[in-house]
């Protein structure tokens, strides 16, 4: 019985001893938090290996990269410890909480969120740019020497490198017409950009003449840029051509045609040899009757005057050449078909017996 008792008092004061050790590790943590929240406590007071030892990370911001290796004075300025400011931009800049290295005169347009491109590591060191913290344009940083521009190939354009581009990447790009600066051909020339076809229609017009820039077909056609001729295209397979029954010439379409309209056919004679324009509703065929460029004449002796065609048509009762004995104009006399101007006497021909104008003109509509 004796024993007993003496063994339960024994682990009573084990058990005493334990609550006054744990009791005793808890004052310790509650004073070490105590002076390291406090308002204001001098360092001195504490020990290195008191200071080496706190857990920063129990205050709510962790100690990391360059943080961890300056005094704590630099930061907890005349030993106050409550209230310090934890953002980067209340310390790092010329009237901050504590003189720490700020933005630099020449550091881009951004927001105060230095976290959003720097790390603790090192301030001078950029891994990453988050476009969301820069508040200028994108040409105020790539200009070719805060950050990469635009290189000596880039297409002409404006300075607003979003039109185009993410800032995920430069490629692939969005490509937006309207900030384009530059001609159709100094990007559309087959390097920078597609350009024309061997086959193109010659022109040495822009692009945007026939062309729009959501599409290159369909294309609204301008035949007052085209410096080929109408047969460079007009040829059945670039554009439409001559049907097999078309008039055999050598002519480009535009001596007869116009660029409104095929079936309103024009062509002026300018050869010496032609009569001039009937009024008789005479057609090319009337003429041409071999489809081609070659007239037809009925009377080949008399061409080019009217009798090539018209020697059939010429009587000679009208046409009185003198009056003893009465004779008549041949039609090879009379082959321009302007008539006798003059009637004579006799055979002599040196009296004029009557005078008369010519009766017969292309124009007139009748003989």
């Amino acid at each position: 019985m004796f024993r007993n008792t003496t063994f339960i008092r024994s682990l009573q004061c084990i058990f005493v001893s334990l609550i006054v050790v744990i009791w005793v590790g808890c004052l310790e943590e509650q004073k070490s938090q105590s002076q390291h929240s406090g308002s204001k406590v001098t360092l001195v007071e504490k020990t290195n290996a008191e200071i080496g030892g706190y857990d920063h990370f129990s205050t709510g911001f962790e100690l990391t990269g360059a943080h961890e290796n300056i005094e704590c004075e630099s930061c907890h300025v005349n030993g106050v410890f409550e209230g310090i400011p934890t953002k980067c931009v209340y310390c790092h800049r010329q009237d901050g909480y504590v003189a720490a290295i700020g933005k630099p005169l020449d550091h881009i347009n951004s927001t105060d969120d230095c976290e959003s491109c720097h790390t603790t590591i090192s301030i001078s060191t950029v891994t990453s740019v988050d476009h969301l913290a820069v508040n200028g344009t994108c040409f105020s940083c790539h200009n070719g020497t805060t950050a990469s521009g635009k290189t000596p190939t880039h297409i002409t354009s404006s300075n607003t490198c979003d039109d185009c581009h993410l800032t995920t990447g430069w490629l692939p790009a969005v490509f937006d017409h309207g900030s384009v600066t530059g001609t159709c051909s100094s990007c559309h020339n087959g390097f920078t950009a597609t350009g024309k076809t061997v086959t193109h229609v010659q022109t040495s017009a822009e692009c945007d003449s026939c062309h729009a820039t959501i599409a290159w077909i369909p294309a609204i056609f301008d035949h007052s840029v085209i410096t080929g001729s109408c047969s460079s295209c007009h040829n059945g397979t670039t554009a439409t051509g001559k049907a097999a029954s078309h008039f055999v010439t050598s002519l480009q379409c535009d001596d007869c045609h116009n660029t409104n309209s095929w079936t309103n056919i024009l062509f002026n004679h300018s050869s010496g040899n032609y009569p001039g324009d009937h009024n008789l509703g005479v057609t090319c065929l009337n003429c041409h009757t071999g489809n081609s460029q070659a007239a037809t004449w009925t009377y080949g002796a008399y061409k080019p005057d009217c009798a090539g065609c018209h020697a059939g048509d010429f009587k000679s009762g009208p046409h009185k050449k003198y009056e003893n004995p009465d004779t008549k104009y041949m039609v090879s006399e009379l082959r321009d078909c302007s008539g006798s101007c003059h009637v004579y006497t006799d055979s002599s021909m040196s009296t004029i017996s009557k005078s008369r104008t010519g009766k017969h003109h292309t124009s007139s509509g009748s003989f």
